[in-house]
């Protein structure tokens, strides 16, 4: 008799540990969860604000298209700005402060 209730106590314990270590792993998992939801979160807000530049910058460039003379003011612009040309006989200061 004393055997049978050994043996059911030893098969209840071995469940509760089962239990306890699984608990701990859906909590390690929750926190590994949450933490690559945060990481995603901040991914997703410099994409957005890479988009809200990328969006500005284009509607800047449609905007000087429109105008009759826009696309040559954008070459000249982006020549100046992107590839640091300057018109024949012109002196072009660099602030290096």
């Amino acid at each position: 008799m004393k055997e049978l209730i050994m043996e059911k106590y030893k098969g209840s314990l071995l469940l509760k540990f089962a239990v306890v270590c699984f608990a701990a792993f859906l909590v390690v998992s929750l926190i590994g969860q949450q933490f690559k939801i945060s990481e995603k979160q901040e991914e997703l807000q410099d994409l957005q604000t890479q988009l809200s530049a990328q969006n500005a910058r284009n509607e800047e460039i449609r905007n000087s298209l429109e105008n009759s003379s826009g696309l040559e003011e954008y070459a000249e612009r982006q020549a100046r700005s992107e590839l640091d040309y300057a018109k024949p006989g012109e002196r072009v200061f660099v602030d290096v402060g």
